[in-house]
């Protein structure tokens, strides 16, 4: 299959694109940035593009040709020149229109779990809005109209995530001390390899046309709890004080100053609703998601094989 994948130089991307070219299919993938790329150049299936997605005759020209399209692309705070309503609002738009001229057979769209335009977070509104209009198009009574399919995942870890790692890192620069926001809030982790699976299942297959899957991993914690496993796997002192969201709203505002946004205001809006499935989207493309703790150890915890398997026993006997 011919496929352009929007965003395949992140961190889902990456991993996706990595395994649709492997699967023997031809990748498109446009960036700003070739330099983000450097593991999909060795990929002999992957044609890189210098592209701005966002601009209607560019995606035209990306999508001559291709099967299907997926859209990859969002940020989890704005930032100059890509605000919440252009890149979760804007651009889905943008897509099905393009997809729809190019004849494109099906749009595989990556939104958010909890995505709802009456949400509590500038985020999840976005995110709501560019779902409602892709689920407002008519169905692909002809050819000309692309199928639509939407992934909503919970929080998404893996070897380059910015979750897992993130949390590590700032547990080693505060000596184990951490102001958490919302420690109490709910999330059911999945792996980005599961969450890969999920589109190529779902790939031009009919059963999956205009269906919209909830993606989580099989553990139900909370954020103190992640936090505390991310800590106990990486080896590193862990003392976290549950903030009150007075604090937290307040601790939000600070942080969303600083470059890079560590932890914004809507952030912490995003948080207040539960970041967990009503249906097992997992189950119904067939996909077993793996448990956290038997990922997390292979790229936060020790390289020897051993210490990883005495770490997961004792993890499993409590």
């Amino acid at each position: 299959m011919n496929i352009c994948v929007l965003g395949g130089t992140g961190f889902v991307g990456t991993e996706l694109v990595t395994r649709l070219a492997l699967d023997g299919h031809w990748v498109r993938v446009p960036t700003r940035n070739p330099e983000r790329a450097v593991r999909l150049r060795v990929l002999d299936t992957v044609e890189l593009r210098t592209a701005d997605v966002h601009a209607p005759p560019t995606l035209g020209q990306l999508f001559a040709g291709c099967d299907a399209v997926i859209n990859l692309v969002g940020i989890l705070n704005p930032r100059r020149g890509a605000s919440f309503h252009a890149v979760h609002t804007e651009l889905p738009a943008k897509v099905l229109a393009a997809a729809r001229a190019a004849g494109v057979r099906q749009v595989l769209h990556m939104s958010a779990l909890g995505a709802d335009p009456h949400g509590p977070s500038h985020y999840l509104r976005s995110k709501g809005a560019g779902e409602a209009l892709l689920k407002a198009a008519p169905p692909p009574a002809t050819q000309a109209q692309p199928a639509i399919t939407i992934f909503r995942p919970s929080v998404i870890f893996g070897a380059a995530d910015s979750l897992t790692n993130r949390f590590a890192k700032l547990l080693r620069l505060t000596a184990g001390l951490l102001p958490l926001a919302r420690a109490r809030a709910r999330f059911a982790p999945i792996h980005v390899s599961d969450v890969a699976q999920a589109f190529r299942q779902a790939l031009l297959s009919r059963a999956s046309f205009g269906e919209t899957y909830q993606l989580c991993g099989p553990d139900v914690m909370t954020l103190a709890e992640l936090v505390r496993m991310t800590a106990r796997v990486a080896r590193l002192p862990c003392h976290i004080v549950p903030l009150p969201d007075l604090l937290a709203r307040l601790q939000g505002l600070v942080m969303g100053l600083l470059p890079g946004k560590p932890f914004s205001l809507d952030n912490f809006r995003s948080l207040t609703i539960d970041c967990v499935c009503r249906e097992d989207g997992c189950a119904r493309l067939g996909i077993r998601p793996a448990h956290m703790l038997a990922v997390l150890p292979t790229y936060l915890g020790s390289d020897d094989f051993e210490t990883q398997l005495a770490l997961l026993r004792r993890t499993a006997d409590r």
